[in-house]
């Protein structure tokens, strides 16, 4: 099985995906900035300053970059990230990144949502995400093998929801249910996520997950 490094492995989305691969029986190693708060069996934890990440890119088969630009990483995640897919390309490691709703439309050719006005205390970190977007979709090298997954609008440690084992993959385009929710559980994304790196479905796309 694959050797797989989460940055941002002990966050929310970062500690489901660990849960998630190494139960598949991949090779996993987690770097943050904070110790796990349950560590999981075989996965290995390692803690530092967000820009150290890169040192352990070499010898994956993926990279899962799952931080946000949130206290002393605002303003700074595209730059860590750029520098991260950089040694990603240059091992020829898959880079998944984790990226916002906000970053999605609300229908085909209407503006994202992050482009749209956006609630203050969202609007920050929404227009950061989307800038890693912009610049994967226009500006990575081609060589590097990226995938950009965003998860639904009702997504989050607040709505942790349960394992059902099934989703939906879309594009651009944020996916609704019959009743106009867009929603996935920690579990469901991170299943989404792993079955990602395993099929390597959706090279240098930009794909949302959702029921």
């Amino acid at each position: 099985m694959g050797k797989i490094l989460i940055i941002g492995g002990t966050g929310y989305t970062g500690a489901n995906v660990a849960a998630e691969a190494v139960a598949r029986g991949h090779q996993v190693a987690s770097y943050a900035r904070s110790a796990p708060k349950s560590p999981l069996d075989g996965v290995s934890y390692t803690q530092g300053a967000a820009e150290d990440a890169v040192r352990l890119v070499p010898g994956r088969d993926a990279v899962v970059a799952a931080l946000s630009p949130r206290g002393d990483l605002v303003g700074r995640l595209l730059g860590l990230y750029q520098d991260i897919a950089a040694a990603a390309d240059a091992d020829g490691a898959r880079l998944i990144v984790i990226g916002g709703f906000s970053s999605l439309r609300p229908a085909p050719g209407e503006p994202r949502f992050a482009e749209g006005d956006v609630p203050e205390q969202f609007r920050s970190e929404a227009r950061e995400m989307d800038a890693i977007r912009e610049w994967l979709t226009t500006a990575a090298p081609g060589s590097l093998d990226w995938t950009l997954i965003s998860p639904a609008g009702g997504y989050g440690a607040w709505a942790a929801g349960e394992r059902t084992g099934s989703y939906r993959v879309g594009g651009e385009v944020a996916l609704l249910d019959e009743q106009g929710r867009s929603e996935i559980s920690g579990a469901d994304f991170a299943l989404a996520i792993v079955d990602e790196i395993e099929r390597d479905a959706h090279p240098r796309a930009h794909i949302s997950i959702a029921y």
